[in-house]
């Protein structure tokens, strides 16, 4: 490819409605497609952030149906460009949880992959205490895709922790990260954690996230953002709902690869 493709990050604040969300994520991506974006992502827990952690259980689908796969696939199909979906519950073995799933359609329409969120979050500090693992049943697979400008690197969220997650995917142009961070670990780690896998991928890295106040009295830290291979922001938009969207150009890359090269350096 020798032209920039646009793209976009989808920032919401989810509520326990999946028709809010529904509505919420229709107008955000039409926006998105009007402004040139070929590929939008949403952010993790789009369709339904409920006011307990086992809401999602009851809107867990079957892979491949359901009102949240049609709602995305028709997205894609409608706009004509590439949508990662974010995550979405999707009924696991387990009948107690669910998968975080990261779903990926292209402009006709059709699914082109699906990545399970392989690291599950845990924190405890104070009277914040979250643990993923309760209702949400582990990933196992690294997962990317091709698009018409390279290589997409499937992750979500805590997974951003884990280094050797991105290294596992070979060389990619883009990273996608659908995230719900919370205040407190964002604010101390997201842009540093975002810029560094940039930087030692050599890609391009776009961050969609839940941005603000949740019904459940959860609060997002936001900062959804497209960062490029030389760890640079090139848009980001700190909370609230919004798009950040920005281009991915196959020179930078190209040169930032070439003036140092560090991927052909790799001894491990």
């Amino acid at each position: 490819m020798t032209q920039a493709i646009k793209v976009a990050a989808i920032q919401m604040v989810s509520t326990p409605e999946v028709a809010e969300n529904f509505a919420s994520a229709t107008r955000l991506v039409a926006a998105a497609a009007q402004q040139g974006a070929q590929l939008v992502l949403l952010p993790e827990y789009w369709p339904i952030m409920g006011r307990h952690e086992r809401d999602k259980l009851a809107h867990a689908e079957a892979d491949g149906a359901g009102p949240i796969q049609e709602c995305m696939a028709s997205l894609a199909r409608q706009h004509g460009l590439w949508l990662v979906g974010g995550t979405l519950p999707l009924k696991a073995d387990n009948p107690d949880k669910v998968l975080n799933t990261s779903l990926v359609y292209g402009p006709q329409g059709q699914r082109v992959a699906r990545y399970d969120k392989i690291h599950l979050f845990n924190f405890v500090r104070g009277e914040e205490n979250y643990d993923e693992a309760r209702t949400i049943e582990y990933g196992h697979e690294v997962q990317s895709f091709e698009a018409p400008f390279g290589r997409v690197g499937l992750s979500v969220c805590y997974d951003l922790r884990f280094p050797e997650l991105y290294r596992a995917m070979g060389e990619c142009a883009l990273i996608v990260m659908p995230a719900a961070f919370t205040y407190t670990t964002g604010r101390a780690h997201w842009e540093l954690l975002l810029r560094a896998r940039a930087i030692e991928n050599q890609c391009y890295v776009l961050a969609s996230a839940q941005g603000g106040e949740h019904v459940n009295g959860r609060r997002t830290w936001g900062h959804s953002m497209l960062v490029d291979p030389w760890g640079e922001i090139v848009s980001v938009l700190p909370e609230g709902e919004g798009l950040v969207i920005g281009d991915i150009d196959p020179h930078r890359l190209q040169y930032v690869r070439e003036s140092l090269p560090a991927l052909r350096h790799r001894k491990l």
